[in-house]
């Protein structure tokens, strides 16, 4: 089944899961060009998957994660969720399909598995859930 892609947070349920975060930057910002990335995170926490995507949605934040200069520097599009899921997981589908990690460790300080948390989202390539 493919998930959705959520605008806005309200239609995201306040469960424990992972989410893929789409933040467009149309000026350079943290040491990268202008273009589409895309970020992969968990949300355990109170609140859940909603709680977490309303924060990243939201502008005017003080800055907590790496996230949070990408956001605010740009828009957050909205965020693809995977009730249950597991953010390594989706940071390797994504590169598996060959999509690049234009910062290493962003995202993934905490991380022993991935380079980044971190993808580009050139035109053209195709999300691993929409085959």
């Amino acid at each position: 089944m493919r998930p959705a892609f959520h605008p806005t947070a309200e239609t995201i349920p306040a469960v424990p899961g992972a989410y893929v975060l789409r933040v467009d930057l149309e000026v350079p910002a943290a040491g990268l060009p202008p273009g589409r990335y895309l970020y992969c995170g968990s949300a355990k926490g109170p609140g859940g998957l909603r709680a977490r995507l309303a924060r990243h949605l939201r502008t005017g934040k003080s800055i907590r994660w790496h996230i949070d200069r990408l956001t605010e520097a740009g828009r957050a599009a909205g965020a693809w969720v995977f009730p249950g899921g597991d953010e390594c997981a989706l940071a390797a589908s994504l590169a598996a399909r060959g999509f690049s990690t234009p910062i290493s460790g962003f995202g993934s300080s905490d991380c022993t598995r991935c380079v980044s948390h971190l993808f580009a989202w050139p035109d053209g390539a195709v999300l691993p859930w929409e085959n």
